[in-house]
């Protein structure tokens, strides 16, 4: 069993409440447009990070994450990318990786809206964490923590803080 901290958009902003929300978090997993290499160290150090690079990301951040991350958390296949789009609206490219990778549980970052639907079409969880930094349209920074037992996603709970 392993209890996930989810987030995206930082944008090089930490707000204190990420710290508390995720402090029983096993790993912290950061869905792009991280800012800069030392938001990533600093949320290195409080948990192991998963990321990927996201639009606004200079070359230091995507030489050290990629743009896609594909790996099984449990027995749970998850996709991971920062602009992906949402059921019977992805990418392009999100939907050729969905196609590929099969994944139960697809993270995209990007838009700033927090969105977590079930999409039967491709028999996946989508999950976009929303933003957590203090850059765009915005008005509350948004988290998302949940608990992966075996193949089920399980306890999903939201934090929502003002900006």
């Amino acid at each position: 069993m392993k209890q996930i901290g989810l987030l995206s958009d930082t944008h090089g902003y930490l707000h204190p409440s990420i710290f508390e929300f995720f402090r029983d978090a096993d790993e912290i997993w950061h869905a792009g447009d991280i800012g800069d290499l030392e938001t990533a160290n600093k949320l290195m150090d409080f948990k192991p990070l998963i990321a990927v690079f996201g639009n606004i990301d200079g070359y230091t951040v995507r030489s050290v994450y990629p743009e896609v991350q594909s790996f099984f958390c449990e027995n749970v296949k998850v996709l991971m990318m920062h602009i992906g789009g949402y059921p019977r609206r992805y990418e392009k490219r999100a939907r050729e990786l969905i196609l590929k990778e099969k994944p139960a549980l697809f993270i995209s970052g990007h838009s700033h809206i927090l969105k977590v639907l079930y999409d039967e079409k491709f028999q996946l969880l989508h999950m976009n964490p929303g933003a957590a930094g203090k850059s765009g349209l915005h008005r509350f920074i948004t988290l998302i923590r949940f608990t992966i037992d075996g193949s089920q996603i399980t306890g999903l709970e939201v934090s929502e803080n003002n900006r």
